[in-house]
């Protein structure tokens, strides 16, 4: 299947009953089968968001969607693995790798809020860095899809396969919601898919190096991320 082709020109109430009826359709769907029922339904106005922690939503999307966009938020901030998981992904799998960076520079934060934002006010760091970074990105689309999945924390656990975001006016999609830490696993065995190397080095959840720290045996494996804060979403998946 190819993104090539031309959507449709919808409207918000056109998109957003789209997603309310696939909702219910594709509840019990596969993740391959939801996907490719975005591509066919979206085309070129369809991407994936990946944090290149790994690459089993960027792999699955491009086995039925060869050359599909996939946005990655260039922070500032990554860990080096995780900017060279990206760039490892965009050579080995047939995807068309979106890199979306912040208005300002680092440097240009520091010299105009002052540094350590993400020590001070991490709701306006991640706003900057990633909220309204990927907000841009979007316009170009219909429909996003996500890795978000319902194991990895609380407020995830509702998550619905296909859904409806008000505030952005776009489709989101969550093609992995119902998979387990099992099943990504096995997925990346029976593929021999690339990981970021930090997995493998305590960081279960990877964010950016300033609001990540590894896991001990036994903690929820998001306990990491913002650690000593209440802080537990950087936004992006509102």
């Amino acid at each position: 299947m190819s993104l090539a082709m031309e959507a449709p020109d919808r409207c918000r109430d056109e998109l957003e009953a789209l997603a309310t009826k696939a909702g219910h359709e594709l509840a019990d769907a596969s993740a391959a089968e939801i996907l490719a029922w975005a591509a066919d339904t979206f085309g070129a106005r369809f991407c994936v968001t990946s944090s290149m922690q790994d690459t089993v939503l960027s792999h699955l999307a491009s086995s039925v969607a060869p050359g599909v966009d996939v946005v990655f938020l260039d922070t500032g901030y990554h860990f080096a693995e995780t900017l060279g998981t990206a760039d490892a992904a965009s050579v080995v799998i047939p995807i068309n790798l979106v890199t979306v960076r912040p208005r300002q520079t680092v440097a240009e934060q520091d010299a105009t809020l002052g540094p350590e934002l993400y020590r001070r006010n991490p709701e306006l760091c991640c706003q900057l860095r990633k909220v309204a970074p990927l907000e841009r990105a979007l316009t170009s689309y219909d429909a996003w899809a996500t890795g978000v999945r319902r194991d990895e924390s609380q407020t995830r656990a509702d998550t619905p396969v296909v859904s409806w975001n008000e505030r952005r006016g776009k489709v989101r999609i969550a093609p992995l919601a119902s998979w387990r830490q099992e099943d990504v696993d096995r997925y990346i065995t029976d593929n021999g898919l690339l990981t970021n190397p930090l997995l493998d080095d305590g960081y279960p959840s990877i964010g950016c190096w300033p609001c990540t720290r590894r896991v001990a045996e036994g903690e929820d494996p998001r306990a990491g991320r913002w650690a000593g804060r209440t802080k537990t979403e950087c936004g992006i998946n509102t």
